[in-house]
């Protein structure tokens, strides 16, 4: 049933510098350009106080999952490191297995929904849906091509679209400043007035933003040195991309007007600029969502498809998504990019966007609570993983009491997905019970048979 990752073989690929690639491809994706407008609808001017909030939550997730992968060094990551630290839970297993995974299916959607809004926004059919969805297949299939192909290629790949966009979204920022038609004093003084409460939940909101990193820890059979390369590249990754948000939106909301960024939520930045800077600024704008959105989308397939493989080979997926060639796992790559093209097609912007954080949230806060069990194995911090734990518990609460209190429907349709996911996983981990239970009697059986002949 179960396969020790711990032995696989490893080509070890990959160095700090498509590490923190590979991060940076998650975090910065769909999340600046696809929550700007949300946040900026919400708390306006404190949106980029909000991005700083995100990222300090998401400090708090990273320290456990950076104790946790160094210790166990397992590709199967999130999943993985809560089995072994629970590992008389069969239905835990499969529960976290099951949640995590739709997780990054949800953000692969959000990314593909956010590069189709980008990319189409030139042309007049930019608000056509069947257009949107069928560009957003797309850029899904051809990543699921690239990393069937290589992970030395998609590292590369990676390398250079991560990178770039960097500097594309440094240069996005500075212009947009240097272009300001009004500053934050002016801002505040015109502001309603805007409550804490309302603050941290946008930065709960926008937690999806920065939940890339985990992906690192799905490439450790790939990597040199997990223990130092592992925190080196999350650290460094998170810094950046906190960084990039908060001169991003501080940028936009002192160039482009409220209304525009509100007005057009799925591709504010673009129209934004091409009133404030021109046809040139636009087109900037575009590139840099492009590149953004392209490189979290093949690296969420990239890190994901591996969990998704180690959950198979143990029992909790079908048996199908453990197939490899070359150590790629191709059929967890292909059933990802089906599965967010499918979600692509039924799904609502907003309602991906939140079932994401939620979810990251919720996973995050497991991760938390399984290093508080073993905190002196990894040496942690024991301060430190109990604040880890009150506070992404609170970043999700938070998400449900807004959901609650504005949008019931879109709560109900996320806790109906959960009530999915979760008999799905109750049957798996049923038939892996059974299935063990088979595997115990036939050894018995041979032991006996053995003692017998003896």
């Amino acid at each position: 049933m179960a396969v020790n990752n711990i032995h696989r073989k490893r080509d070890k690929n990959l160095g700090v510098f498509e590490l923190v690639a590979i991060a940076l491809g998650g975090m910065i994706g769909g999340g600046i350009f696809t929550v700007l407008g949300i946040s900026v609808s919400m708390i306006g001017v404190f949106t980029p106080l909000a991005f700083i909030v995100g990222g300090l939550l998401a400090l708090l997730a990273v320290y456990s999952y950076v104790k946790l992968a160094v210790y166990y060094k397992d590709e199967g990551a999130t999943y993985s490191f809560f089995k072994r630290t629970f590992p008389d839970s069969p239905f835990a297993a499969s529960l976290i297995g099951w949640w995590v995974i739709f997780g990054y299916i949800s953000t692969l959607a959000l990314y593909a929904y956010t590069f189709s809004s980008y990319a189409i926004s030139g042309f007049e059919f930019a608000n056509n849906e069947i257009v949107r969805k069928v560009v957003a297949g797309s850029i899904i299939l051809l990543f699921t091509l690239v990393n069937i192909w290589s992970v030395k290629g998609m590292g590369k790949i990676e390398d250079i679209m991560v990178y770039t966009k960097l500097v594309i979204l440094t240069i996005i920022s500075f212009v947009l400043i240097g272009n300001e038609n009004t500053s934050i004093p002016t801002l505040l003084q015109n502001s309603s007035e805007i409550n804490i409460l309302s603050i941290l939940i946008v930065a709960s909101l926008t937690f999806v933003a920065f939940e890339g990193f985990q992906l690192v820890i799905n490439a450790v059979n790939e990597m040199e040195k997990p223990e130092v390369n592992i925190p080196k590249s999350i650290y460094v990754a998170l810094a950046l991309a906190v960084f990039i948000y908060f001169i991003l939106s501080y940028g936009a909301i002192i160039t482009i007007p409220f209304e525009s960024i509100i007005a057009n939520q799925e591709y504010a930045l673009a129209s934004g600029a091409d009133k404030i800077i021109g046809h040139w600024g636009t087109d900037l704008v575009i590139l840099g969502a492009v590149l953004a959105t392209s490189s979290a989308i093949s690296g969420t397939l990239f890190g994901a498809s591996r969990q998704m493989s180690v959950i198979a080979e143990d029992g909790y997926f079908p048996s199908l998504l453990t197939k490899r060639q070359n150590n790629i796992p191709y059929a967890s790559i292909i059933t990802m990019a089906i599965l967010a093209f499918l979600l692509v097609l039924a799904g609502d912007l907003k309602v991906i966007l939140e079932f994401s954080s939620v979810t990251f949230l919720l996973v995050s806060l497991l991760m938390a609570i399984a290093n508080l069990k073993i905190y002196k194995k990894t040496s942690s911090s024991l301060i430190i993983t109990i604040l880890a734990i009150i506070g992404l518990f609170t970043g999700m609460a938070l998400i449900l009491y807004y959901e609650y209190t504005t949008q019931k429907q879109q709560l109900y349709f996320i806790g109906g997905l959960y009530v999915l996911l979760t008999i799905a996983a109750y049957l798996f981990s049923k038939y892996y019970k059974n299935a063990r239970k088979s595997l115990d009697k036939t050894r018995s059986n041979f032991d006996d048979l053995k003692n017998e002949n003896e």
